[in-house]
């Protein structure tokens, strides 16, 4: 089911609606990654000298800059970790979007969703977000003690975070919030696995500008697919 739901949005980026929300969404990661750097830039000019004066060694005009490629590879670095809350935010934002252009070829048969008020998008995202920073902030301390499984419990915390967001956001479209929550604990599982799917690509920089969007389209299918299978006779 995963699988089919993965296969199926490679196939429709090509789409005219979908590859518009797609281009959009890498063009605000960009200009959000680009901004935090800049802030960063800015910061080591402001703090850090032109030039320095070391014992036995004299001036040295060239720390800043050393300071100013050190700080972009790693903001290339840190990228893997902005995009986690980056993905998160954009589950208010694009999910709709996404959904319909997936619901459209896939799924015309399915009368129109029940959209979600605006400010409870707003409220769910920066709840989530605040959990999202919240749990990362504590397994960053683990990340110390588990060494080479560091990578592992990272995919694994996040898998099952955005997991959740990405599915209860797509359920509530057309279950409903109790009716989306109700589904995603009889699936906890599939969800957790389609999770990981796109927890692990987000740890890869560039290709993780594309995955929040390629993960809502995701799991509108796989929103769909499960109530289609509750509703199928036993």
């Amino acid at each position: 089911m995963i699988l089919t739901a993965f296969l199926k949005t490679l196939g429709q980026i090509g789409d005219r609606a979908f590859r518009r929300v797609l281009l959009l969404g890498i063009g605000l990661s960009v200009l959000l990654l680009a901004a935090i750097y800049a802030v960063i830039f800015f910061l080591i000019g402001w703090l850090v000298p032109d030039s320095l004066t070391l014992p036995w060694i004299g001036e040295i005009t060239w720390v800043d800059n050393i300071l100013s490629g050190a700080s972009f590879l790693l903001m290339i670095v840190m990228s893997v970790f902005l995009m986690v809350p980056v993905a998160s935010a954009f589950t208010g934002i694009f999910l709709d979007d996404v959904a319909e252009a997936v619901e459209m070829r896939h799924y015309p048969d399915l009368p129109p969703a029940t959209p979600i008020p605006i400010l409870d998008q707003i409220r769910d995202s920066l709840g989530f977000l605040g959990v999202l920073l919240g749990v990362n902030l504590v397994a960053l301390v683990l990340y110390f003690f588990v060494g080479p499984f560091a990578p592992f419990l990272f995919w694994a915390v996040n898998g099952f975070l955005l997991g959740r967001e990405y599915f209860q956001m797509a359920a509530m479209r057309r279950l409903g919030r109790q009716g989306a929550r109700d589904l995603r604990r009889r699936h906890g599982a599939t969800i957790f696995l389609a999770g990981l799917l796109m927890a692990v690509p987000l740890s890869l920089p560039l290709v993780n500008l594309v995955i929040p969007i390629l993960g809502a389209a995701v799991f509108t299918h796989l929103v769909n697919r499960l109530i289609d299978a509750r509703r199928a006779p036993a």
